[in-house]
């Protein structure tokens, strides 16, 4: 899960349980080169889980043909893309977008793996093992299509990610499902993973959380409450409770200002 501090202006990703689930699922599917499908509710990780396992905020943005372009060497053993569809997404669309994704991980790999004193070209054989589709439930028909050819010609393994429901549209197209190998339902954080994500917070804030301390534990028990685990929710009144203690000056986070910052946020009904 992400962690910001708007204060410290530093994001940080806490290493969750669920992460390495959704981690060991993608290393099935790239290594058994199967298609897999993982869904879940909005703001339970997805995304930036599969962000930080494609490396792809090293890679986004970076002209493989650019020499002025760092290229970090963490790049090197990058060998999967993660492509996300426009809202309005055609086959030829969704074609071009993964070909030019392919071709930016082949460059910037291949530079990254690239010693410049030693002798020779670098290496820009094809790097992708995996594709990672976030969103994919936009994918129209004829694009889901597309995306089923485009695996049926290469050698690569392919990921889905979508909403609860998307695994039972999929279900629909029987050449497309047939080949799904593995699913993945990604889950909202236990009861003591979160407990353990706010104790992070606690610190970056300069404090310990102390269990013995009425105050903490009651402050945590309405986090835990109000967010049910669900990391986005976490993040934005973690965001709203920083910016409250700042502009009273406080040390100290009570159940007071976590309803306080509660009232400032649109979540739906507890």
């Amino acid at each position: 899960t992400p962690m910001s501090d708007p204060a410290a202006q530093t994001d940080w990703f806490i290493v969750t349980k669920e992460y390495r689930r959704f981690e060991e699922f993608c290393e099935a599917c790239r290594r058994e080169r199967y298609i897999g499908l993982c869904y879940g509710p909005p703001g339970v990780g997805k995304t930036v889980s599969a962000r930080r396992y494609a490396k792809w905020d090293l890679i986004e943005g970076r002209d493989p043909l650019d020499q002025n372009v760092v290229v970090p060497a963490e790049i090197a053993a990058c060998r999967t893309l993660l492509f996300t569809p426009g809202v309005a997404n055609t086959p030829r669309a969704v074609r071009e977008q993964i070909e030019a994704g392919r071709l930016m991980l082949r460059g910037l790999a291949g530079r990254a793996a690239h010693d410049p004193s030693s002798e020779g070209r670098p290496d820009f054989d094809d790097r992708c093992e995996l594709i990672l589709v976030d969103e994919a439930d936009r994918l129209t028909t004829q694009s889901l299509e597309e995306l089923r050819d485009h695996y049926d010609r290469n050698d690569i393994g392919l990921v889905l990610i979508g909403m609860p429901g998307f695994e039972k549209r999929l279900a629909r197209y029987p050449q497309l499902y047939s080949r799904i190998g593995f699913a993945h339902a990604f889950r909202p954080l236990s009861q003591d993973e979160t407990l353990f994500v706010l104790q992070q917070h606690w610190r970056a804030w300069g404090r310990s959380w102390r269990e013995d301390e009425f105050t903490d534990r009651e402050a945590h028990a309405a986090i835990i409450r109000i967010t049910a685990g669900n990391f986005r929710l976490i993040d934005r009144l973690m965001a709203q409770i920083a910016r409250i203690k700042r502009l009273n000056q406080l040390n100290t986070v009570s159940k007071e200002v976590v309803d306080a910052a509660r009232e400032c946020l649109v979540i739906g009904s507890m």
